[in-house]
């Protein structure tokens, strides 16, 4: 053959080759297009895989990106048609965090209560009745706390009181929505008396029937404030349940004129100790005084409540005054007094403004009336204060308030 003919045959053979090989590239689609593949074409892979998928479908709340997120009850993993499997939950930095699979295994949320401001993500597996496994993620973070407020409650969960403490709560942040607050909180008793809450202001809530509780009952504060949205933008965190009992009923009567104070237990007097009150330049206030602390020992500095000398210092400053139990926020207790004379209790008003019982230093001599007073009195006791010269105690000024009629009471209240 010459080398001419070989040529012309090397690129003949070269264009049908470079021909197949460019209606190769390009067949594919229309190959599928035509219903004309061999089966493993990606639609019919997409659809044999869509045939083994797994029927079981997970939900992790919050959604996926969500902030604000509640640490009470908004983490949870639950499936339908199928059962979990495994459920991680972990902060940003990779802490675990432990969890409660449900009997039946198609729930699962944490076991205690989330960190607020925290970042959270949560890996789930399931398999529906074929054993076809199925997953989802999802990350979340919790709200912040310039997102969230709380309120600091008194009295303490478990703990026996007298017949005059109110429930109170103060918040953290000021509530403008006080309706949505309130309709979040509620307070019974097992005595069946009716419980009406009253703003102060917009950081104070207070609870109280219309008279002193009802002794030996059962008070039962309920918070319900996750989620609840108390001002723009700032949500409340909390969800807790609080019971505390009401004691022997205990109220005080403190008469300035007489200088004696008489202690009814159930109406009947069972203690009458010579006191004294404020003299007559810094009188006691009057009206319903309920005892909010108790301390053994405690410093008492003029300075603190406004009465100073002329070089600023505190007219008293007294380290370890016995026996003193607080009336009022501003100051008002009622203590022992080891310092003035004996002969002052029943028969002069010598105090800036509280009512002393005598005692001695150390606070060590059970014998004394302060001492006395002191061991049979509980944290919302009642002290009823008259004959004083002074204003009625602010019913803010403490736990005070009793010296508000019931009318202006509930009309307190945003509920």
């Amino acid at each position: 053959m010459t080398d001419s003919k070989r040529r012309k045959r090397l690129m003949a053979a070269s264009a049908l080759l470079g021909g197949v090989l460019v209606l190769t590239a390009c067949s594919g689609g229309d190959a599928d297009a035509s219903g004309s593949g061999d089966g493993t074409s990606q639609a019919k892979v997409d659809e044999a895989a869509a045939k083994k998928t797994s029927v079981a479908q997970i939900k992790i709340t919050p959604a996926d990106g969500s902030s604000n997120a509640s640490i009470n009850n908004s983490a949870a993993v639950t499936v339908a048609k199928g059962t979990l499997t495994e459920v991680t939950m972990t902060t940003s930095d990779g802490k675990a965090v432990e969890g409660q699979l449900s009997a039946d295994k198609t729930s699962w949320k944490p076991s205690g209560q989330l960190e607020r401001s925290t970042t959270y993500k949560v890996a789930a597996a399931a398999k529906d009745s074929e054993g076809r496994e199925a997953h989802e993620n999802a990350s979340f973070t919790t709200v912040s706390p310039a997102n969230s407020f709380i309120g600091n409650f008194t009295p303490d969960d478990g703990s026996t009181v007298g017949v005059g403490m109110p429930v109170s709560i103060n918040f953290n942040k000021a509530i403008s929505d006080k309706t949505a607050v309130q309709k979040g909180i509620t307070v019974s008793s097992s005595s069946g008396q009716e419980v009406v809450g009253h703003w102060f202001n917009a950081n104070r809530l207070d609870f109280r029937p219309q008279d002193y509780w009802k002794e030996d009952s059962t008070v039962t504060l309920k918070l319900a404030l996750d989620g609840v949205e108390g001002a723009p933008g700032v949500y409340g965190v909390q969800q807790k349940t609080v019971t505390f009992h009401i004691g022997r009923n205990q109220v005080t009567y403190v008469d300035a004129q007489t200088k004696q104070m008489k202690v009814t237990q159930d109406g009947k007097t069972v203690k009458t100790i010579p006191i004294s009150a404020g003299s007559p330049e810094n009188k006691t206030y009057q009206g319903q005084m309920v005892i909010s602390e108790k301390f053994k020992e405690t410093r008492m500095n003029g300075a603190t409540v406004g009465f100073t000398d002329d070089d600023g210092k505190g007219e008293y400053d007294i380290k370890d005054v016995p026996h003193a139990m607080r009336l009022t926020n501003s100051g008002t207790f009622v203590h022992g007094n080891y310092w003035g004379a004996k002969s002052v209790f029943g028969n002069v008003n010598t105090s800036h403004g509280c009512v002393g019982l005598s005692d001695t230093k150390g606070a060590n001599d059970a014998s004394t009336p302060a001492a006395w007073f002191f061991d049979n009195s509980i944290v919302g006791d009642v002290v009823v204060v008259s004959n004083t010269g002074d204003k009625t105690v602010a019913p803010d000024n403490g736990l005070n308030g009793w010296n508000m009629d019931w009318a202006q009471w509930k009309a307190g209240s945003a509920v």
